[in-house]
């Protein structure tokens, strides 16, 4: 029962793992050309239940009828991915369970504020947009004079908030294995293996706090002692993500995957979100720094319900 179980629980991360890519690819259609008028029309074509429907994309170019060529053979992949998952799921006897009005009503609540929390995550950790930039990054992948790098992180950081706002990977316990997953996401195209503990030595800038090498029966061990202490629910959350945050359980990436970390608990539990907001970014570095200098973490987590927690 424990092997399958820890079967469901990959199979439901790859599955939602593949749908947000679905999601972020701009076109998942097959290319369609139209003349009129001795000119050239790319459109969309897709099926939607009993429907086909054409959607404008742009002026015919080779550049962009490529684009659309390399979306759709990615998008037939990574549907025939979902569809193999769904069979691999159901002959393991899965069958996914209705979430509570609160959690529908929460995950909505995220799903309309990602932009913003994205766009404040990037400020966290330097990245140099605009709101404006940042939502068209979000929104078509690209744009012109931002490093490929920042745009590279704003991409995997919407593809790991995707990653939590599935149906299934909600219902999924906040463990060691999410978060692991969360910064592979989020190391995409930085590191080979992102979302690996860490065997080598990092230094974290502004402190002298040097975090030891982790270790991880010891990591999973005190994650499952935070989710099962008997807090309050945001109290837990608080402690999950700085707990790895100070630990720097990965090679880079470890405070966007400990907020994202920290909002799959929330959200799961119906109480709204986790972000810090660009004006308090200076705030709470600082007291980041003293708590991973030894101040007691009442100091920053009652900072963090006060200015970070949104609820609805």
């Amino acid at each position: 029962m424990g092997e399958s179980f820890g079967k469901i629980q990959e199979l439901l991360r790859e599955r939602a793992d593949y749908e947000a890519r679905l999601k972020l690819l701009p076109y998942d259609g097959t290319p369609e050309i139209k003349s009129r008028n001795e000119q050239r029309y790319l459109y969309s074509r897709k099926r939607i239940g009993s429907r086909t429907t054409s959607t404008y994309v742009g002026i015919y170019s080779d550049e962009l009828y490529q684009h659309m060529l390399r979306d759709a053979r990615e998008a037939r992949e990574l549907r025939k991915q979902i569809r193999h998952a769904d069979k691999a799921l159901a002959e393991l006897g899965y069958t996914g369970s209705e979430l509570s009005p609160r959690v529908i009503e929460n995950l909505d609540f995220a799903r309309a504020n990602m932009k913003a929390n994205i766009y404040d995550q990037a400020v966290l950790e330097g990245v140099a947009t605009s709101f404006p930039q940042t939502e068209e990054i979000i929104e078509n992948g690209k744009i012109n004079g931002v490093s490929s790098a920042d745009v590279q992180k704003i991409l995997n950081l919407k593809h790991a908030w995707e990653f939590i706002l599935d149906r299934d990977v909600i219902q999924a316990e906040s463990d060691y294995y999410v978060l692991c997953h969360i910064a592979r996401l989020i190391n995409e195209g930085f590191y080979s293996d992102g979302g690996r503990i860490r065997g080598v030595p990092v230094r974290i800038d502004g402190t002298n706090y040097v975090p030891p090498l982790p270790i991880e029966i010891d990591v999973n061990d005190r994650i499952q002692s935070i989710l099962h202490s008997g807090q309050d629910e945001i109290d837990i959350a608080i402690e999950l993500c700085l707990y790895a945050m100070k630990t720097q359980i990965f090679i880079n990436g470890n405070k966007r995957a400990s907020v994202i970390w920290a909002n799959h608990y929330l959200i799961a539990h119906g109480q709204g979100f986790l972000v810090i907001p660009e004006e308090h970014v200076p705030d709470f570095k600082r007291l980041l720094v003293r708590y991973y200098e030894g101040e007691d973490i009442t100091v920053i987590r009652s900072f963090l319900k006060t200015s970070c927690w949104r609820t609805f």
